[in-house]
């Protein structure tokens, strides 16, 4: 039976556990559902540390922070699934479901921004799962950590498929203002039918694009990122989607190869043979082509942007639509010099 608004339909098995707790088919003889049927159960932790550090050399980013452990937006390719697993949780329909909430987020990263050993190198938040997912309407965990950035001038970084985002516009500006923030948005397709089936709880492309625009009107630097690239399903709209985002006022353009690590694979390939049956041995073979015969890649180098004739012609297609439709616009150097351990009053 399909679960309706979910990218996964299942729970793989979690790598790590021995046993696990599943709810049997109907009629077998389990009384009692195993968890929320549909629901998602926001689960409160109290984390020990805030900054992590990402030492892979393909990302963009030195220092990331996390509120959020799980991402309800069900993306089917999302690499950060397999990181549920570490929880006790699975990859599958969990990941999406059982959302794990930093509760002391902010207390924990103005400790660390008062450190003697804090240098006000740039943080990414979001760097694993989406902070401005539903959970943020409820638990404003994302704009108490921008508030921390503010008083400290700590330089910052944010990555969203939600335009939830303009619910902070306010301390946005406030670092623009100072030069301390850079937003991207992730948009992976103009084509509402299959965003609604690839990552059922995201924005629209209209609704990141109009986000994009009034976050540019309001001096917040913005650019886009479009990952994952999947051949066969979206790569043709790179061009389109880099036009669209320049009309909005995005001064810079990223993209990822997709590559469907761990349990990602399974998932995905479940996913698009339900979804896409025509077409699905034709996107596997074409995914595999450009990772080496695998879906699986950890190849530093090829990972992030594949290789070989698809990957090839991706590069080559992203390079001529930022030259056409981005030339001369870049994102803003961070303003380094404003950082301030110890902070400030509140602004807010």
């Amino acid at each position: 039976m399909e679960v309706k608004g979910r990218g996964a339909q299942t729970n793989p098995h979690n790598r790590f556990l021995k046993r696990s707790l599943h709810q049997d088919e109907a009629g077998d003889g389990l009384d009692e559902p195993v968890g929320p049927a549909g629901a998602t159960e926001y689960l409160p932790v109290q984390a020990k540390t805030i900054i992590n550090e990402v030492t892979s050399p393909d990302v963009g980013m030195r220092w990331s922070v996390n509120p959020y452990q799980g991402c309800e937006h069900g993306c089917t390719y999302c690499y950060a699934r397999n990181a549920h697993e570490y929880w006790g949780y699975s990859a599958g329909l969990d990941f999406e479901r059982r959302i794990l909430v930093k509760t002391n987020a902010a207390a924990l990263l103005r400790e660390a921004l008062s450190k003697p050993s804090w240098q006000g190198e740039p943080l990414s938040i979001a760097g694993n799962t989406d902070c401005y997912q539903p959970a943020e309407r409820k638990y404003r965990l994302t704009r108490q950590l921008l508030e921390v950035c503010l008083q400290f001038g700590q330089p910052v970084g944010l990555i969203t498929k939600n335009a939830g985002i303009l619910q902070d516009l306010d301390v946005l500006q406030a670092l623009a203002t100072e030069g301390l923030v850079h937003v991207y948005f992730s948009i992976t397709t103009l084509h509402e039918p299959l965003r609604r089936l690839m990552e059922p709880r995201t924005a629209t492309a209209a609704a990141k694009l109009n986000a994009i625009a009034k976050l540019t009107e309001a001096g917040v630097p913005c650019g886009i990122m479009s990952g994952p690239v999947i051949p066969g399903l979206n790569d043709h709209e790179l061009p389109a989607i880099i036009e669209a985002a320049a009309a909005a006022g995005a001064c810079s353009a990223g993209y990822t190869f997709v590559r469907l690590n761990g349990a990602i694979g399974p998932i995905f390939s479940a996913w698009i043979e339900q979804a896409f049956p025509d077409r699905a041995a034709k996107v596997l073979r074409q995914i595999a082509e450009s990772h080496g015969g695998q879906l699986n890649d950890s190849q530093f180098g090829r990972r992030m942007r594949g290789a070989g004739t698809w990957a090839d012609a991706t590069a080559l297609l992203h390079k001529q639509a930022s030259a056409r439709h981005l030339a001369g616009r870049q994102m803003p150097a961070y303003n380094m010099a404003a950082f301030r351990r110890g902070g400030q009053l509140p602004l807010f």
